[in-house]
């Protein structure tokens, strides 16, 4: 159903949930209809759930993971401005994107937790390879000098920098988050719920990559393909390796994590041969400054490979 403008309150209920038998509905669902008949228009509604969701997120939780006001204040501009200029006009372009491949968002009941759970296990197997690829491809000397490198300020992650980046890297890595809803709806029905889910755990996942915390309820400590801060924290070291965002499956497949797993065993061998916690720590230091510095030489190459191909031009 396609709307122009906001429907009359009075009329809401006809036009958007003629014959729906509200008494079967649960609780979620009644809530999910009284916000579209609040809104009287779904275009509005659901642009206005995305972003208070999304900023509701960053807002609170990317903050309050974040290390000195300083780094808070520099990373906020930025991530508003990509807010401002990539994001936003995406969440409200997103209904007509939605409605032309067929997905559902206004409309009740939900599908089965059973239908949710795989459809969001898919996006976030479409994300992760098309991040894991897009990465890579920041990566190369032109893309990393005038997009990535801004991401690349922070050697040592916080909450805020997860979104801390070019409004093109925003735009480039936002299409994986949407386009695997989008893809799906190709060939089976996909319902916004289920994306409205998926971009909530892809934010927490996020957050919990960019933390700089190794938390003990990370999912890295029950599922050992899944990537979490440790994971990406050497990605920001060492500049190179380790692109993926959610599982580390790809990495390991293309090879992209020789020099992670190589620093893993050093550690793992410095830890055995520590004779107590501050031994092993200051060896973990040690071998942490080690890899920053051939991660600084490593960029140091990539822009400089960049340079040389824009003299060449």
């Amino acid at each position: 159903m396609a709307f122009n403008g906001t429907v009359e309150v009075g009329n809401v209920m006809d036009a958007l949930y003629a014959g729906t038998d509200f008494s079967s509905l649960n609780w979620a669902e009644q809530k999910w209809v009284a916000w579209y008949v609040w809104w009287g228009n779904p275009i509005i509604a659901t642009g206005m759930l995305s972003f208070l969701m999304h900023e509701s997120i960053s807002g609170v939780l990317f903050l309050g993971l974040s290390s000195t006001p300083f780094q808070q204040w520099d990373c906020t501009k930025q991530v508003l401005w990509a807010h401002l200029t990539v994001e936003l006009p995406a969440i409200w372009l997103f209904y007509p994107m939605s409605e032309f491949v067929g997905m559902k968002t206004y409309q009740v009941p939900f599908p089965s937790l059973s239908t949710m759970s795989w459809q969001i296990f898919f996006f976030m197997f479409f994300e992760d390879l098309f991040h894991w690829a897009a990465h890579r491809a920041l990566h190369t000397p032109i893309l990393y000098k005038y997009i990535h490198k801004i991401h690349h300020k922070y050697s040592a992650p916080f909450g805020l920098a997860a979104e801390y980046a070019h409004p093109a890297e925003v735009m480039i890595l936002g299409m994986g988050t949407l386009g695997g809803s989008l893809f799906l709806c190709l060939f089976t029905e996909v319902h916004f719920i289920s994306f409205f889910i998926w971009v909530i755990i892809k934010l927490f996942q996020a957050i919990d990559a960019h933390s700089g915390y190794d938390f003990p309820w990370s999912l890295q400590h029950i599922l050992p393909f899944w990537s979490g801060a440790e994971h990406h924290d050497f990605h920001h070291m060492a500049f190179t390796n380790n692109y993926s965002t959610s599982f580390r499956w790809w990495d390991r497949i293309f090879g992209t994590d020789d020099k992670y797993l190589v620093y893993r065993e050093r550690v793992q061998a410095a830890k055995a041969k520590a004779l107590s916690k501050e031994d092993f720590l200051k060896a973990e230091q040690a071998l942490m400054d080690e890899v920053l510095a051939e991660g600084l030489k490593a960029e140091n190459e990539v822009e400089e490979r960049s340079s040389r191909k824009v003299k060449v031009q």
